[in-house]
């Protein structure tokens, strides 16, 4: 069970980075079917090299959550052949199913906005409840102070699951470059238009083309409240940093290593590879996050 579990958050935060290359290097509709590329299994038989790529890009992605996904269905046989952590595994089984459904409407959907920011945090979620379950398996040594840290714990979490989210409409977007210039954001803002979920890419609830003020209003959000991830993070880093100081380490260091690839990504006009550095920082900090939980909910002392 602890090795099964093991491996799946490893393949589970190779899926995500994965899925996160994909989507920034506009491979998302690389296939424009779904569960096969253009009525096969493997993409064959496209003239075009820029569309051949991003066909293989699309179905490697795919045929990693299909390998994670078998891989979440053992651990549920096991986990209630064994009666251990049967009803999170459970809980494991249905959030991928309704995951995968994400992924088909993806693509018969065109990338619609709300559809690929749910994807992306059915990912997240999928690796957080895997790293719990992990977590589960372990031995850990008692330690009732580190319920102290429950409140500013679950604060940090939640804040760093609503910058995602944050993050995933900006990138749903095509966002990431309405505001070019740091630290401020010049020009008009429409947040009338910026958040609307029920629409298509591109357009306001109306069908009316989304215009820049409504993309840079979506940037500035998300880069707003930055900083009030950053300030919830550091502050569950420096309450445990007397009862899980090498903990606190990580946790601080994975959030400014964020803010510092956020920063440099709007510097240098978002190259791809620190794009995706920049979704895998962030489910590195979540998995950080949800150690943290773990051990304060649980009075455990983590062992990293």
């Amino acid at each position: 069970m602890r090795a099964l579990s093991l491996a799946a958050v490893v393949l589970a935060f190779i899926v995500v980075v994965m899925g996160a290359y994909v989507r920034l290097s506009d491979a998302g509709l690389g296939c424009p079917d779904w569960p096969f590329c253009y009525g096969r299994p493997l993409p064959a038989e496209i003239a075009d090299q820029d569309a051949l790529a991003k066909a293989w890009k699309e179905m490697g992605h795919r045929y990693l959550a299909g390998t994670l996904g078998l891989l979440i269905a053992a651990l549920f046989l096991v986990a209630w052949r064994q009666r251990r952590s049967a009803a999170l595994a459970s809980t494991l089984v249905a959030v991928v199913v309704f995951q995968a459904t994400l992924g088909m409407w993806t693509v018969t959907m065109l990338l619609k906005p709300a559809i690929v920011t749910a994807h992306l945090l059915g990912g997240m979620a999928t690796l957080a409840l895997l790293a719990w379950l992990a977590l589960a398996q372990g031995a850990h040594s008692t330690a009732a102070d580190m319920r102290s840290l429950r409140a500013a714990s679950a604060t940090a979490l939640a804040v760093v699951v609503v910058q995602i989210a944050l993050g995933g409409w900006v990138s749903a977007n095509y966002a990431a470059l309405a505001c070019p210039e740091l630290p401020f954001c010049p020009g008009a803002t429409d947040f009338a238009n910026a958040f609307h979920v029920v629409r298509e890419l591109g357009q306001t609830a109306e069908g009316q083309l989304l215009s820049l003020d409504a993309l840079r209003a979506i940037h500035w959000t998300h880069r707003l409240f930055a900083l009030a991830a950053l300030a919830a993070v550091l502050f569950a880093a420096v309450r445990a940093w007397w009862l899980a100081r090498g903990l606190a380490i990580t946790v601080a260091l994975l959030v400014f290593m964020q803010f510092a690839l956020g920063v440099a990504n709007i510097l240098v006009g978002r190259p791809l590879m620190l794009a995706a550095a920049h979704n895998a920082v962030a489910a590195l900090l979540l998995l950080a996050l949800v150690v943290l939980n773990f051990s304060a909910f649980r009075g455990l002392r983590p062992s990293l």
